[in-house]
């Protein structure tokens, strides 16, 4: 069944390709950057836990292709759980999520900065580094309210060039002659400690969840698509390959390198590991700045566009949903949704002058991967709960297996989320309690005012539903 026509005001007009590249970008981002924290967390073996956690991800990623091809709004979350459960689990699943969402432009924007500071030495100080990266957001902004085309063609260029340049340095890297498998050393050394007995490289593992999540942005574009919705499945599943080969492969290709080790102990270990190892110890002067170009100023731009336009049609969804105030969902002239724009960057402003600690980067990889892995199970839950209750509903992608597919793909998400709350330090449960607290308050509002005035209301295949 195809999509129906869009309602409220956005643009019907998505190829499938474009939703394939906004998931995929949003996904391919921080690969060298985030590599010390990946190298930090599973040594050489980070190639393992890649493709651990690739097969790992797509029994949930299978039934998100489920899940969407039975409704045909945005919402992901905000939909499968407040059917399935109620709308009191259908906003935290979505306020869950969007704590990973909402944190990745002024993370991004300021991982940019980092890299310009370093590579043009240009010494800025906190406030400057925080000064740049409010212009980039303002652009990012600019950006993001100009016609829906534009957007994905933009972030799908900066995606295949992030992709290029990733596997071709790859390849260089694993015949610059300074690559040896008895680097590789110990595959399971972690700088985490072991709790309760579970290994910290297993621990690190699941916290490899945060490169993964951006898939789950395939139901937030579904509205505006022009393609037969059961095609979600390709996009979806497409994404995670696509970045799970890419990630195993390059992960390889660095874990052989001469003294990677010594380079993340004295010089990486706040990003940007392979980077300064092929300035530091191959030498290389050009290709690292070719990298940083194309890697992390487009790569992480690709990422930054796709989790913004993710979340802004959440929140334009949840307006439309009674989940926020009607003004939520108007858009402009070039059918985009204005209000949500407008509160991202004021929060994405916040949160880079808020950012200024010196664990910041570690605190946010852990609690993005938290919220991510909690956000699944609940929606695993909810995909149970939906089939057991509306046995008529019949998907497009249904799972083969039935309820034992997915049972199993909610205890990975259950067993993901206990892991990476061995992670947790209190830095991130103290971002991840205020996020929540902020949440608390915005659900008591729609509690004690707007849903007894607005119920929330969801197009189902029954047709619309009262919550």
């Amino acid at each position: 069944m195809d999509n129906k026509e869009s309602k409220g005001g956005l643009n019907k007009s998505l190829k499938l390709i474009f939703v394939y590249t906004v998931a995929t970008g949003s996904i391919f981002t921080f690969v060298n950057y985030w590599d010390s924290v990946f190298y930090g967390y599973c040594g050489s073996g980070t190639f393992l836990a890649f493709a651990l956690m690739t097969v790992a991800i797509l029994p949930i990623a299978l039934v998100y292709s489920e899940l969407a091809s039975i409704f045909h709004t945005g919402g992901g979350e905000l939909i499968y759980n407040t059917v399935g459960i109620n709308k009191h689990v259908g906003f935290l699943a979505s306020w869950l999520i969007m704590a990973a969402w909402i944190s990745v432009p002024p993370a991004v924007v300021m991982a940019i900065m980092t890299w310009v500071n370093k590579t043009l030495n240009l010494g800025l100080g906190t406030w400057g580094m925080v000064g740049c990266a409010a212009v980039l957001l303002v652009l990012y902004f600019l950006m993001s309210i100009q016609n829906v085309q534009f957007l994905v063609k933009a972030q799908a260029g900066m995606l295949f060039c992030n992709i290029a340049v990733t596997i071709i340095t790859g390849f260089l890297l694993l015949f610059s002659g300074h690559w040896h498998l008895s680097n590789f050393g110990n595959i399971f050394q972690t700088t985490l400690s072991s709790v309760n007995g579970i290994p910290g490289w297993i621990i690190g593992m699941a916290l490899l969840i945060t490169p993964y999540f951006g898939f789950e942005t395939v139901p937030q574009m579904v509205e505006e698509g022009d393609f037969p919705i059961k095609n979600s499945k390709k996009a979806i599943c497409g994404s995670i390959l696509t970045c799970g080969c890419i990630y195993v492969f390059y992960y390889f290709c660095v874990a052989g390198l001469d003294g990677l080790q010594g380079v993340h102990t004295t010089l990486a270990q706040d990003g940007f590991l392979t980077i300064l190892t092929m300035q530091k110890v191959l030498g290389w002067t050009f290709w690292p700045i070719i990298v940083g170009i194309l890697s992390c100023l487009l790569g992480m731009g690709a990422s930054l566009l796709g989790f913004w336009m993710s979340t802004v049609r959440m929140l334009y969804s949840m307006a439309n949903k009674n989940f926020l105030p009607k003004v939520f969902a108007k858009v402009n002239k070039n059918q985009q949704p204005l209000l949500p724009n407008i509160f991202l960057l004021v929060l994405s402003l916040l949160f880079i002058v808020l950012q200024n600690s010196s664990d910041f980067m570690s605190a946010f990889f852990n609690l993005m991967s938290f919220g991510c892995a909690c956000a699944y199970a609940l929606t695993m839950i909810s995909a149970i709960c939906i089939h057991r209750k509306h046995p008529n509903w019949v998907s497009a992608n249904t799972v083969k297996g039935g309820d034992v597919f997915r049972i199993l793909a909610m205890l990975i998400a259950v067993t993901i989320a206990f892991f990476c709350t061995l992670g947790q330090g209190i830095d991130s449960w103290i971002c991840f309690g205020v996020y929540l607290g902020v949440g608390m308050l915005l659900w008591l509002w729609m509690v004690c005012v707007n849903w007894k005035k607005h119920p929330v209301e969801i197009e189902t295949p029954d047709g619309v539903q009262k919550f």
